[in-house]
């Protein structure tokens, strides 16, 4: 059902993100809950899946959680931040491919190391 709210163990199962990580979120102000039962368990919209994806894809680039939750807050305003995100994004990129750089480098040597290396006869 459209309306139905959700306990943090139904998203966990749904979403594939362990409750301790929604939790975690929920703490950091990235995850809000719809509201909570009378219990006090959190419960959750459907809204929850499509931001569980946004962060974990912002993780995936390592964005540090603040720059997470400024995306997630802009998101839920309507403010476009696409010029700062777009900035974020090409900077990760800089930095990846910089990596990159640095990997090939490294194994350049590494190659060159293994194909002058006198065996030492198992000695």
């Amino acid at each position: 059902m459209a309306g139905e709210l959700l306990k943090i163990g139904a998203v966990a199962q749904q979403s594939g993100v362990p409750v301790k990580t929604i939790r975690f979120y929920c703490d950091e102000g990235l995850l809000l809950p719809a509201s909570r039962s009378q219990g006090r368990y959190r419960l959750f919209d459907q809204n929850v899946f499509s931001e569980l994806a946004l962060i974990r894809n912002l993780r995936a680039m390592d964005l540090p959680l603040i720059a997470v939750h400024g995306v997630l807050t802009a998101r839920r305003s309507g403010v476009c931040t696409c010029a700062d995100l777009q900035a974020t994004i090409r900077g990760k990129l800089d930095e990846i491919q910089g990596r990159l750089e640095d990997l090939q480098a490294l194994e350049s040597d590494l190659q060159t190391m293994l194909a002058s290396w006198q065996s030492c006869g198992g000695r």
